[in-house]
């Protein structure tokens, strides 16, 4: 744990904090010393206040995201906060892209005050955040399976429930459900292991090969790569765009930066595989288009313009159909047929 931290925890924050006693106003933590003894609580439990969810919006799972990001910007900061003031500064830069619902009930629950914007952009920047703008929290995967990789865009991911951020948000019936198969899986009671097994699947569940042989208990994420559009399966050159997304997943854990869920469930995201970014390589490679009615970042379409030059990938054709438009026409064929639309995203 970083001295500064421990310095502030000793009450040396710049208030008249005693050590290791956060002064309380009305039930509620205060001020800088309070806000160092819970990121010190969280590098050692992996756990948030039981009383913020009171005055967030987010999951507890969210929550520890926070902390951990927080945690590794205060022992970055220099100076340390010392004062409510700079505390506040280091929070907003730290979460930027957050809720403002999150942001303002945080800074609340340890009575800091809300920075103006002009406090915020004269501040030193926070070196601990390397997320972009609009991302809500990070996943880190088990290593994909082949199966997993749905199409040019689109993934099947788990994260072991094991971990902090997981942990806090696994159902209690799941929990035991785990248990109870556990022990049918022993008593060989196969049929009840089963049935158990589809319990969990429908809640967002499922079990997935650790590294020593042993199952590990893991929450399903369907993820959708944000920004891009790779032609659908059925369509010219959407075979080569799931294979070469599998290439550059397979077998590997993804780290997965979340902007949000869309109308279908999934997860849109950056996804990093071993320090390579997906989706610059699928544009790059000419292997998915910039999906610019979702994303207006100029590097992407930067990295299609290349390929469209180079012409890579489905850029061999000369009149490549969107994706968006080839789903766009058999929805309508789909409606006209009476058939359930496809999914448009």
């Amino acid at each position: 744990m970083g001295n500064a931290l421990l310095r502030c925890l000793r009450g040396d924050c710049g208030e008249s904090t005693p050590p290791h006693r956060p002064q309380t106003h009305q039930g509620v933590p205060h001020g800088v010393a309070a806000l160092a003894h819970d990121l010190f609580d969280y590098e050692i439990t992996a756990k948030v206040p039981e009383g913020l969810s009171r005055h967030v919006v987010s999951s507890r799972r969210a929550q520890a995201i926070w902390y951990k990001k927080l945690l590794e910007a205060w022992k970055e900061a220099k100076p340390t906060p010392k004062t409510p003031a700079t505390a506040a500064i280091l929070v907003v830069q730290t979460l930027r892209g957050n809720q403002k619902a999150d942001l303002e009930g945080l800074l609340a629950y340890y009575n800091l005050p809300v920075p103006s914007t002009s406090e915020i952009v004269d501040a030193p920047p926070s070196s601990s955040s390397t997320w972009n703008d609009g991302v809500q929290f990070e996943l880190r995967t088990l290593p994909v399976d082949p199966r997993d990789v749905v199409d040019g865009d689109g993934i099947t991911a788990y994260v072991d429930t094991a971990t902090p951020e997981e942990s806090a948000d696994v159902p209690m019936e799941v929990q035991q459900a785990a248990i109870q198969r556990t022990t049918a899986r022993a008593a060989r009671n196969y049929r009840e292991a089963d049935a158990l097994k589809k319990n969990i699947s429908a809640a967002g569940y499922g079990f997935k090969a650790g590294p020593n042989g042993d199952e590990i208990l893991a929450r399903k994420y369907r993820i959708r790569l944000r920004g891009i559009d790779a032609p659908e399966s059925e369509m010219p050159y959407g075979k080569e765009a799931k294979a070469e997304l599998l290439k550059l997943v397979e077998g590997k854990p993804l780290k997965i930066h979340v902007y949000g869920v869309d109308q279908y469930g999934r997860s849109v995201g950056d996804v990093y595989c071993g320090g390579i970014f997906v989706q610059e390589r699928m544009l790059k490679g000419g292997f998915a288009w910039h999906y610019a009615t979702y994303d207006q970042r100029p590097e992407f379409a930067r990295w299609e313009k290349e390929a469209r030059a180079a012409r890579r990938g489905l850029w061999a054709s000369s009149h490549p159909e969107k994706p968006w438009e080839w789903r766009k026409s058999r929805r309508n064929a789909g409606w006209r047929e009476g058939k359930v639309p496809i999914e448009v995203f």
